[in-house]
């Protein structure tokens, strides 16, 4: 939606500003209907999907705060993926807002310390807001997370979701074996998980 407002007339814009109004949607960011404890998708990307993680030492640096820094908030991480644009979290959270603080907390250390790195403090946003899904059921869960595994083939990074290191897949594929992650993936495909905003 935020590529999409940009490119609309004045009347469209304010139309759409007068839906998210009446709807109690935050104007200008991803609503967060649900906040209440459970299992949430979260997609965060970098601002105007930039590649800021294009190197493989940021992809691992937010791979490792994110299994780091959200235990503290009471966040369990149950899977993730990290790509040079973007990332995905399947999450067990106690409350949305838990996980908000942490997110803000981690994307601010990073922001300052990428931008930093490649000389353009004050210049630079890194990151944008996140969305979440809440997870409705135990199918929704698999199907969330055989869409995180499939994501670096979906998105062209490589052929085979085994060969992208910054992804819990291979932590699956230890703790439950190959077999299961078939039986999960015959079971649950991620189908069109993604369709319409993480094209």
């Amino acid at each position: 939606m935020f590529y999409q407002y940009r490119q609309m007339t004045p009347e469209e814009r304010a139309q759409v500003v007068q839906q998210r109004r009446e709807r109690g949607f935050p104007l200008h960011a991803p609503p967060h209907p649900f906040r209440h404890a459970g299992n949430y998708f979260i997609t965060v990307v970098n601002y105007e999907h930039k590649p800021i993680m294009a190197e493989p030492a940021r992809r691992s640096e937010i791979e490792a705060r994110l299994l780091d820094e959200l235990r503290p908030f009471e966040v369990d991480v149950n899977a993730w993926v990290v790509l040079p644009n973007h990332y995905h979290t399947l999450v067990s959270v106690k409350h949305l807002d838990l996980l908000s603080a942490a997110l803000k907390q981690i994307h601010g250390a990073t922001a300052r310390a990428w931008n930093l790195q490649d000389g353009l403090t004050n210049q630079r946003r890194v990151w944008y807001k996140f969305r979440d899904r809440m997870i409705r059921d135990e199918a929704h869960f698999y199907h969330a997370l055989n869409y995180i595994h499939i994501n670096p083939v979906k998105h062209g990074y490589v052929q085979d979701p085994y060969e992208w290191p910054w992804t819990s897949l291979e932590n699956y594929r230890m703790t439950w074996g190959r077999d299961w992650l078939n039986e999960k993936w015959t079971a649950y495909p991620p189908g069109d998980f993604g369709k319409g905003w993480d094209d």
